[in-house]
This record gives structure tokens, C-alpha cells and sequence, in this order.
């Protein structure tokens, strides 16, 4: 019988070291603290069990599904092991009546006739949620120098100081997911090894380097189009292009690169984006020079061209790493066309690069993209297309398979009415 532990957490002030919440419990009698990390801003859990290798997949499921964390004090591979036990047993499809049946091919003739697919969107949203929410119940403790005291443990000192900062004097121990953990190691992967961006010219020095919550550049299409779009005429002295919400800095490095722009001024609000693009802009060594700044869309001054790539999908981000993804009431999508028109140098052109994603999703229509446009003060000075060819456009199997392989990724040139 496993033994619970109830856990209780604590608020941190701002002013705290990294990570908000501390959790306290006690364990064979001994009390323990540790600060309680989730880049998704989940809450701790109110109880936890001690579990190791001796749990029973279907126990560990059946507590994982009530709320109840596990936290691992067996092996670590078997912990690893665990979770992907989890994982099956949520993604075992059940047994379906007859009526069932019989219901799930109506509701599959019905998407065939042309039902918006939104409210598909949204029911795989929230199943995706509940499977990230279970999935997370499986807990590694770490020291206060990041170190893992379980047998067959990696080393993930350096890439959790990436994450979460640097262990420094007065650190205290944390505990986090290992699905949390095994992202924290992938991004450090992500980080070492690079993204290769053709559009930035010959290997080997064409690589951006994404940092951990930031949107790695995987998806070339959009990346293309800003490196072949035609530039506009400028009339001035001086070529300046702005990139708004610069992410990792590729978008400023592929407009740097080219021969007819002067300077990049790039922005963002995210800390860690910030970081992130002046690494990659310093490391690339571009022909011509960078300026990244903290700004909330647009910085001072004019332009000739403004890039901007926002999150496509209008819908609330269920974590601060869905932020590059869902744009909540279009809020960025929106500041920047309402701005574009005052910072666009005579001549100038604005570049919103948008997917209609969103639109296949029937989460939001042309007509109401365009009346943006208008509502604005731009107009439409042409629009390129590209065709994605990420794996989920051909994987019949995803749930939004219908509209993924409609999708089509757009560079909009828009221009002052």
C-alpha cells in the first residue's frame, strides 16, 4: 500500500528566487521543502505518494487520473519507462458500443459535408490537456544544484541553469515533472545542436540556436518567404526593417543578410527571447547590423519593411509555452496592423505572415482578416503563398488531419491605404 503525503504550498514573493510556489511535506517523518517549477504554471499537486519501481502501471495510472503525484524514488530509466505506460493506457482507444459506432460515423459524415471544425479543435485541446495533466503526475526531485539522486539519472545540471537559472548561493532543492525535466533536456539539445536555416546560406554557419520556451524556427515555409519576398523601393538614405516579435532573431538574420537593408531593428518582450535572438544574431556574424530591444510590438521610428510573425491561432494559450502558438482575442495579430500604418516609411510595406490554420479551424474567417486589414488603414499590395510540409500535413492519423492538409502559409504585403 502506498503511503500519501499531503503537500502544501506555499506563495513566494516576486522578489523570490526562480520558481513562485514552495511545497512542504513530510516523509518517513522527515519534513521536506522544495520549490515546485512548471513552465505550464500547473499547481503542485495536493498529495503525493512515494513511488518507485515496484508500482504497478495500473495503480500509477488510477492515482495519476485522481490528481495524486508521484514522486519517483526508484530508477530513473523506470520512471521514464512509467510514463510511457501512462501514455498508452490514455491513448487506448475503448471499446465503442454499437450506438457508438454508429454515432462516430455520423459525426465523421457530418465533418465530410463541411461542419466547421472548430468545436473539433477544441474538444482535442482539452483532451490534450487532460493527457499533458496525467502525464505530469510523475515527479523527480532535484537538489539544490540541480543534481538528481536516483539511480541511472542524467546529468541535467546545465541544461535546468538554462532553464531555470543559475544554482547559485542560498538555491533550494525543487521538484519538478519529468515530462517538465525531459523538455528542459531537449531544449538544451535544441540549443547545442542548433537549427539549420538554408535560407541563412552554407552550412555550418546557417544554424539558429533556439533557447528552452522559445519557439524553435522548424517550420522553413514561413522562413523562405521572408528571404525571397521582393523588397519595396526606399526612398531614403537608409534601408531600416523592423522584426516584430523577434522570438529567435531568424526573421531579423534572414533580412540582415540581404544586400538592400541597411539595419534590423528587432523586439520582443519575452526575456528569454530576448536572450536568445542577441546569442544568435552575435553568433552569425550577419553583414549587416542587428539592434534587439525590450519593446511591446513596435519600436520608435520608421521603416521600409516591418515583419511580423504572430501566433496564428486565436484562442487562450493554456500555459506561458502555448504563447507563441495562441493569440488570445488576436491580441498581437491586431496591435500590429493597427500600428503598421504609422510606422511604415513612405513606400514602406508591412509583411504579416499568417497561416489559415485558423481559418480551416473556423476559428476565424477571411472576411474578418481582411476587415482587419481595412479597419486598420491598409491595404492589400499582394499576398505569396506557401505550401507547409511539416509531418502533421500528411499524418492521417491527427485528429485535425482535414485541416492541416489545407493549410496554407501566407506573406501578406500590406501597405498604408
Amino acid at each position: 500500500m502506498p503511503t500519501f503525503f499531503s503537500v502544501t504550498a506555499v506563495t513566494l514573493p516576486e522578489t523570490a528566487a526562480p520558481g513562485s510556489t514552495l511545497i512542504e511535506w513530510k516523509e518517513a517523518g522527515v519534513a521536506h521543502s522544495a520549490l515546485w517549477r512548471s513552465e505550464r504554471g500547473a499547481p503542485p499537486p495536493r498529495r503525493i505518494v512515494e513511488a518507485d519501481d515496484t508500482m504497478a502501471a495500473d495503480t500509477a495510472y488510477r492515482l495519476a487520473c485522481e490528481g495524486t503525484g508521484l514522486l519517483w524514488r526508484g530508477d530513473f530509466q523506470n520512471a521514464r519507462q512509467m510514463v510511457q505506460a501512462l501514455a498508452r493506457r490514455i491513448d487506448k482507444p475503448p471499446k465503442a458500443s454499437k450506438l457508438a459506432r454508429v454515432k462516430l460515423k455520423k459525426d465523421a459524415d457530418a465533418a465530410v459535408s463541411g461542419v466547421p471544425a472548430g468545436q473539433d479543435f477544441h474538444l482535442h485541446r482539452q483532451a490534450q490537456s487532460q493527457r499533458a495533466r496525467v502525464l505530469a503526475m510523475v515527479l523527480i526531485e532535484f537538489g539544490a544544484d540541480y543534481g538528481i539522486e536516483l539511480r541511472r539519472a542524467p546529468d541535467a545540471k546545465q541544461a535546468c541553469a538554462e532553464a531555470w537559472g543559475p544554482a547559485g548561493e542560498g538555491a533550494q532543492p525543487s521538484v519538478a515533472s519529468l515530462r517538465e525535466l525531459m523538455g528542459v533536456i531537449s531544449a538544451h539539445e535544441w540549443r547545442k545542436k542548433g537549427v539549420e536555416i538554408p535560407a541563412l546560406g552554407k552550412a555550418p554557419n546557417n544554424r539558429i540556436h533556439p533557447h528552452y520556451a522559445v519557439f524553435s524556427p522548424v517550420r522553413g515555409e514561413y522562413v523562405d518567404l521572408v528571404a525571397n519576398a521582393p523588397l519595396p523601393a526606399s526612398p531614403g538614405a537608409k534601408f531600416v526593417a523592423f522584426d516584430i516579435g523577434t522570438g529567435t532573431g531568424v526573421l531579423s538574420a534572414v533580412l540582415a543578410i540581404r544586400p538592400e537593408v541597411d539595419q534590423v531593428v528587432a523586439t520582443d518582450l519575452d526575456p528569454r527571447a530576448l536572450e536568445c535572438a542577441r546569442e544568435n544574431i552575435y553568433r552569425l556574424r550577419l553583414p549587416n547590423p542587428v539592434k534587439v530591444m525590450h519593446a511591446d510590438l513596435y519600436p520608435e521610428g520608421l521603416a521600409s519593411v516591418i515583419v511580423c510573425n504572430p501566433p496564428w491561432l486565436p484562442a487562450r494559450p493554456g500555459s506561458p509555452l502555448e504563447g507563441a502558438v495562441y493569440d488570445e482575442g488576436s491580441r498581437m495579430l491586431l496591435g500590429f496592423l493597427n500600428g503598421l500604418a504609422a510606422h511604415l516609411a513612405p513606400g514602406g510595406e508591412g509583411w504579416l505572415i499568417l497561416s489559415n490554420f485558423a481559418e480551416q479551424l473556423g476559428l476565424r474567417t477571411r472576411a474578418e482578416l481582411l476587415a482587419a486589414f481595412k479597419a486598420a488603414g491598409l491595404k492589400v499590395l499582394g499576398r505569396i503563398d506557401a505550401k507547409p510540409d511539416h509531418p502533421k500535413a500528411t499524418d492521417t492519423g491527427n485528429p485535425l488531419h482535414k485541416a492541416r492538409a489545407a493549410e496554407v502559409t501566407s506573406l501578406w504585403r500590406l501597405g498604408a491605404a
